[in-house]
C-alpha cells in the first residue's frame, strides 16, 4: 500500500506517516524509485499511535510502548503499564498546575474589574 492510501484510510496526513517513520513508529519498504510501500496491517498501527497521541503522550513515550504491541509479553506489559502510570501522574500534575494559574488569572481578572468597571466584565 502507498503512503497517499495509509494517510487515506488511517485518516492523517502524509506528513504524519513521514514523522512516524523518523521517530521509529513506523517501517515501510521502498521500491525502486524510492516511493514508500506499507503492508495492509499499518492502517491499524497508525490508528493506535493516534490514540496514544490523543492521550497526550510523546513519540519517545509512544516508542518506548511500542514493544508491548510488537512483541507482547509479561515485561513488556508491565513496562508499558509503568510508563502509562509515569504519563498519567505527569498528566495530573500539569493539570493541577494549569488549575493554579487559571485560578490565579480569575483573581487578577477580578481585581481588574474592581478597579476598573466594564460593560463585557458582565459577560
Amino acid at each position: 500500500m502507498r503512503i497517499g492510501e495509509v494517510a487515506a484510510q488511517a485518516g492523517v496526513s502524509v506528513r504524519s506517516l513521514r514523522y512516524y517513520e523518523e521517530q521509529h513508529l513506523l517501517t515501510s519498504t521502498r521500491s525502486a524509485s524510492g516511493q514508500r510501500h506499507y503492508g495492509a496491517e499499518v492502517v491499524e498501527r497508525v490508528r493506535f499511535i493516534q490514540r496514544l497521541y490523543t492521550a497526550g503522550l510523546s513519540s519517545r513515550t509512544i516508542a518506548a510502548l511500542m514493544p508491548c504491541v510488537d512483541s507482547p509479553s509479561e515485561q513488556h506489559s508491565a513496562e508499558a503499564w509503568e510508563r502509562m502510570r509515569q504519563e498519567r501522574k505527569q498528566i495530573t500534575a500539569h493539570i493541577a498546575e494549569l488549575t493554579r494559574a487559571r485560578d490565579s488569572l480569575d483573581e487578577l481578572i477580578a481585581a481588574n474589574r474592581r478597579h476598573h468597571p466594564h460593560p463585557a466584565a458582565a459577560r
